[in-house]
């Protein structure tokens, strides 16, 4: 069952975000079950919002996503994200 991920990252900045999305990309199995991802700047840090195939792929990802962060000094973060099981979802011109 597919899964929706929130992320809060206060004081994460884009240039972090983006040398820990340039190490992954290297990896790129890492992604397994990533249906989408969208990465928002705000003014405290970033917003991550995910679509998992399954809980299991979100976790695999997690485990091997924290300690490329923490080996790049991401800031340790307080709460975990919000994760929610999803009713339904499509993508917009996928069956086309």
């Amino acid at each position: 069952m597919a899964v929706f991920v929130h992320a809060v990252l206060n004081g994460v900045s884009t240039d972090q975000y983006d040398a820990l999305n340039a190490k992954l990309q290297g990896t790129p199995e890492i992604f397994e079950g990533c249906l989408s991802h969208v990465c928002v700047p705000t003014d405290s840090g970033l917003e991550i919002f995910d679509l998992w195939e399954t809980e299991r792929q979100m976790n695999a990802f997690t485990e091997k996503m924290m300690p490329v962060a923490a080996d790049l000094g991401w800031p340790v973060t307080q709460a975990p994200p919000r994760t929610r099981t999803v009713h339904n979802y499509w993508v917009p011109g996928a069956d086309a």
